[in-house]
């Protein structure tokens, strides 16, 4: 009997307005409600959630493993408390059963919380947590000063940047309108975090971006493949790619966001397409299915 992809999109802090709740991803979630098979019917059930209040184990994260969920995108958008032990225990059994995980997180500390979780927590480098030894330990953004490395600028919120997808092109970076054959364009962000393939044969960089600042070349995105029952991952740089800021200013941002927006992505409506093409893809992976 068909049923759609059921998607979980979830932060790791609590309901707060002035903050990246998972209100601030309501583009995504439409978008993905939106997407149809060839035969009209629906390829996702979306679920919008943030965690808990803090102090205990998520209800849902706790328990995911004994969830109906084929994926799971989450936000890492805390400063180190986000997650509980219960709550990565949780998370890796999920992906032990052979479901999908989406990981994302942003500059610096934030999100750290995610490097508990099994095997993927090990992609994501931070500030005090999991350190990179083959990053410099200097700020690439030097314009937002409260904001210290890891901090890869790819351009302003509201602006596009391209990237690079590694050879041989990985199935989520698929794209048949494209000249390359390969998505080419995601939303930029002026202090994206840092990301690594782990010492794991399941486990490769699959895109790459440039520092608008200093040309640097940073990773994007590490595709984990499904090996030994676990699920196939995707560790991303940051959940900016996916914010509602990022895909249209006029959805806003928390207060505390203080650089000046541009305008590229809605000037440029290839560069959302290919945003969107990417979401469907991955998600579309992530549930064990190759997009054509």
């Amino acid at each position: 009997m068909y049923r759609p992809i059921k998607i979980l999109l979830q932060t790791t802090i609590p309901d707060t307005a002035d903050d990246w709740s998972i209100a601030r991803f309501g583009l995504l979630a439409d978008f993905m409600r939106g997407e149809r098979d060839s035969h009209g019917l629906p390829l996702f059930e979306v679920t919008m959630r943030n965690r808990d209040p803090l102090g205990s184990p998520d209800s849902l994260l706790a328990r995911l493993d004994r969830s109906d969920f084929d994926e799971l995108w989450l936000f890492a958008v805390d400063t180190g408390d986000g997650l509980m032990e219960e709550d990565c225990r949780g998370i890796s059994a999920f992906r032990r059963l052979g479901r999908g995980l989406m990981l994302t997180r942003d500059h610096m500390d934030l999100g750290c919380s995610v490097c508990a979780i099994e095997g993927m927590g090990a992609a994501h480098h931070f500030h005090s947590h999991n350190l990179d030894p083959k990053l410099g330990l200097e700020r690439d953004d030097p314009f937002t000063p409260t904001i210290s490395w890891p901090n890869f600028h790819s351009g302003a919120n509201g602006d596009y940047q391209v990237i690079a997808a590694a050879e041989p092109i990985h199935a989520v970076l698929t794209d048949s309108s494209s000249p390359t054959g390969a998505i080419r364009f995601l939303p930029s962000h002026p202090h994206e975090g840092a990301v690594s393939a782990p010492n794991d044969d399941n486990a490769r960089v699959i895109a790459s971006g440039t520092s608008k600042v200093t040309g640097k070349h940073f990773n994007i995105a590490v595709a984990f493949e499904a090996q030994g029952g676990n699920g196939r991952g995707i560790a991303q740089s940051t959940f900016h790619h996916f914010a509602d800021y990022n895909w249209d200013i006029s959805a806003g941002a928390p207060s505390f966001v203080t650089e000046p927006p541009g305008d590229a992505i809605a000037r440029e409506p290839e560069a959302l397409d290919a945003t969107r093409r990417y979401v469907r893809n991955a998600a579309l992976w992530l549930a064990g299915t190759d997009p054509c």
